[in-house]
């Protein structure tokens, strides 16, 4: 008889424990997934980061080739190179140019992708400010 008291009343405390505490869990996780998105925004705005920084050293060399491509064309069309010789170092700049416009895309890309990965960051902390204060109000 004891027991089955006992089981009862564990029964019930149980029950009304997980009826008031629901709401408290709730707001947890909702804290707990804001905090997961600003983490998971931070580490996008770190691989944007590193992105940016590849671009730029990708596009030192590209600028180097064009510099040194120019200054050849100036050479040849100086010493008096055959016109096919000079349409060669003609092209080599068109061929270097392309390289340097698809490198400023891509960091383009890479800094509008971390503007926007800032902006996440900022709205999800605003969203974790204010269901903090819901909870506070709410207890």
């Amino acid at each position: 008889m004891n027991r089955r008291k006992l089981i009862l009343g564990v029964g019930f405390l149980a029950a009304s424990l997980t009826v008031v505490g629901k709401p408290l869990f709730a707001a947890d996780g909702d804290l707990r997934d804001d905090a997961k998105d600003i983490h998971q925004d931070r580490r996008d705005i770190r691989n944007d980061t590193k992105d940016i920084r590849q671009d730029r050293k990708d596009l030192v060399p590209d600028v180097k080739d064009i510099r040194s491509d120019r200054k050849e064309l100036r050479d040849d069309i100086k010493n008096g190179a055959s016109t096919d010789q000079i349409a060669k170092d003609r092209a080599d700049i068109r061929t270097d140019r392309k390289d340097i416009k698809g490198d400023r895309s891509d960091l383009r890309a890479d800094r509008r992708d971390r503007y926007r990965d800032r902006h996440d960051v900022r709205g999800d902390r605003r969203e974790l400010r204010h269901d903090i204060r819901e909870h506070k109000a709410g207890n």
